[in-house]
């Protein structure tokens, strides 16, 4: 039998203290991102859970803005009542870079915001590294100055997850990526303290995948002693004795895909999420879904759904969403067809957007007030420059702001969509852009011409 369940949103809101009250300060907001940050640090919508998070917390296409918003004009002139009510978000990867080399025009549309005291943040769908290495790398690539103050990666939001009622900080976790040990030291610089990776497993039982001839070269150097052994049935071993994982966590996109979803599923039948166990509940057609996923088996976390990313290859590569369909079509058919639940954030899910929003919300008061801007004012648009229209676009189209802020969702033409591909057939409905543009300077030369801005041009 087939079973489908819908549990809710992917993850609640955001865990920024500061940010969740009802009437924050901007200094208390500020004080809490740069103390979060300073610290290292499609699965389809309707298969995805809600996870526990504490409650703290230019060229155009044919497609062209609507005729009905009124402009205003802004100046850099301005008095500092009159500071520019909007802002930017862009993607990274193939709306700023491919890879490591930045696209043409990338460079300059963010300095001109820079020097023209336009606030913007970067919403990546991107991770595998902490905020402040990524932020880094990212200046001197692009050589604009950026902080952690206006950056969100597809993972930043777990830190969460060490707070609260539910807190997994003295948990034990299971942490998995490009580079797993990477992931480890994130996830323990957010706070986790008891952090597993794939490696570990693998050097203390290689029995537990014998196709592997990377033991030695790869997964022997990053590999920590385990701080319990699996179980092995018929030895005595009590279960309380054994290796118990709490949750487990796809930090970015995994490279060892077929060890990783053994484990993974392993981990799904297991019982209570003890090593080496199997629930007698699998299969029972006596209990909801079978049995499958109702034994205290971890939590399965996705830190994004991209099928699909830019690259410095003409034709776009596989992304975590590939991966994750994958862990989802072993686990429909080791189960008859029960789809694999799972708790799935990132772009173009609404929470990350309203995540976004808080964070540039208070990035654009600290730098408008730097500027002499003592009263900011609403933030009216945020525009969105993407390529990618099941993640930028759909989730810009989609969100809708509890402050009232519109987000204007822009495409451009450098990344994974482009018209010899995909065409403006594949662009309807939430997928269905405000404009399309052909890069991000274009983006905002769109942008500020509908704010009628009268400032220095791009």
């Amino acid at each position: 039998m087939r079973t489908s369940r819908i549990l809710g949103t992917a993850f609640a809101r955001p865990n920024l203290t500061a940010l969740t009250s009802s009437s924050p300060s901007p200094s208390q907001i500020s004080r809490h991102i740069r103390g979060a940050a300073s610290g290292l640090p499609r699965a389809t919508q309707k298969h995805t859970r809600t996870a526990q998070f504490s409650s703290l917390v230019g060229k155009t296409g044919g497609l062209s803005r609507s005729n009905s918003r009124e402009s205003c004009e802004y100046s850099t002139k301005s008095t500092p009542s009159e500071a520019p009510p909007f802002a930017f978000a862009f993607d990274i990867d193939g709306v700023l870079l491919h890879v490591a080399t930045p696209i043409p025009g990338a460079p300059e549309a963010l300095k001109f915001l820079n020097d023209n005291n336009i606030p913007f943040i970067l919403l990546t769908n991107g991770g595998g590294k902490h905020e402040t290495e990524r932020v880094k790398d990212l200046s001197q690539k692009l050589g604009v100055e950026l902080t952690t103050d206006n950056f969100v990666q597809s993972h930043t939001p777990f830190r969460q997850l060490v707070e609260g009622p539910n807190s997994l900080r003295e948990k034990t976790i299971l942490v998995t990526g490009a580079n797993a040990e990477k992931c480890r030291l994130i996830a323990e610089a957010y706070g986790f303290r008891n952090v597993i990776t794939p490696a570990d497993i693998l050097k203390a039982h290689p029995e537990v995948f014998p196709f592997d001839p990377l033991l030695d070269t790869v997964y022997t150097a990053t590999a920590r002693p385990l701080p319990k052994p699996i179980f092995t049935p018929g030895s005595g071993m009590r279960l309380s004795d054994a290796l118990k994982i709490d949750a487990m966590f796809v930090f970015n996109d995994p490279r060892d895909w077929a060890y990783d979803i053994q484990l993974i599923v392993d981990l799904l039948l297991s019982q209570e999420g003890y090593v080496g166990t199997y629930s007698p509940k699998n299969g029972d057609a006596a209990l909801p879904s079978c049995g499958w996923q109702q034994d205290g088996q971890p939590p399965l976390y996705f830190s994004n759904a991209d099928l699909l990313w830019s690259t410095g290859f003409h034709l776009p590569r596989f992304g975590q969403g590939a991966f994750q369909a994958a862990v989802a079509g072993v686990w429909r058919r080791l189960t008859n067809g029960h789809e694999l639940q799972r708790r799935v954030i990132g772009k173009p899910y609404s929470e990350t957007y309203q995540f976004a929003e808080r964070v540039l919300e208070t990035h654009r008061h600290e730098v408008l007030r730097s500027r002499g801007h003592h009263e900011p004012g609403t933030l009216k648009s945020v525009y969105m420059v993407g390529d990618n229209p099941e993640s930028d676009i759909a989730g810009a189209n989609d969100y809708q702001s509890e402050a009232g802020t519109e987000w204007v969702s822009v495409l451009v033409r450098t990344g994974v969509w482009s018209p010899e591909h995909a065409g403006e057939k594949a662009l309807q409905g939430r997928f269905k852009p405000k404009v399309i543009v052909d890069d991000a300077r274009e983006a905002v030369r769109w942008a500020l011409k509908r704010e009628g801005w009268t400032g220095p041009s791009l």
